[in-house]
């Protein structure tokens, strides 16, 4: 169903729909871009779009939807976490930990984040709450996702008519990035239950 709406837009309105469902991806609604931009690639195939177009289209969607994230996490994301942050296990230190680590490495992590499934999406909220620079979360934002825009378009304009049999495989890496991230998770709550015992 959501695969089928996905291709639709994309139909119906080319290039403006890539950014527009690229977009909602990136503002932490998490639209599979796996599905997005495989088809695009398959437009591409097809001769309707060009892989260029339609990636730059991809990273324009994924720059705007981080902004609205990003807006969300450095004008409302602090007061709650300060306010709520400790009935989730996060701390004043967790916060200060986040800003050191965007500060010395938000350029990095930015861009490495845009090129990982799962975590690309919510990337921008953090990014937010430690006030990282705008315009260079913004730059680093959309050199990240044009790389994998482009490498995603390009696989579906390789497979042409078996672009949809990407879905597949793309959700195996997900599904290993999700049992990362959940180990990652449980450490953390493990690390704090112990430091406030």
């Amino acid at each position: 169903m959501l695969a089928t709406a996905i291709v639709a837009v994309i139909s119906d309105l080319g290039y403006g729909g890539v950014v527009l469902m690229m977009a909602i991806e990136s503002a932490c609604i998490p639209l599979p871009s796996e599905i997005i931009m495989p088809f695009s690639g398959y437009l591409v195939f097809q001769g309707t779009m060009s892989l260029f177009g339609v990636a730059v289209a991809g990273a324009a969607g994924c720059l705007l939807g981080s902004w609205v994230a990003y807006a969300v996490g450095a004008w409302g994301g602090r007061p709650l976490i300060e306010r709520y942050g400790r009935y989730v296990l996060i701390s004043h230190h967790d916060l200060d930990l986040a800003d050191r680590w965007f500060t010395r490495h938000g350029d990095i992590t930015v861009f490495t984040a845009r090129l990982l499934p799962v975590v690309r999406t919510f990337i921008a909220f953090p990014a937010g709450v430690s006030r990282m620079r705008l315009w260079r979360f913004s730059v680093y934002t959309f050199a990240g996702s044009l790389i994998w825009c482009w490498v995603l378009a390009w696989i579906g304009k390789k497979l042409g008519e078996n672009w949809d049999t990407l879905g597949v495989y793309f959700h195996r890496f997900d599904a290993l990035i999700g049992i990362v991230l959940l180990a990652g998770i449980v450490w953390y709550v493990r690390r704090h239950l112990r430091h406030m015992r």
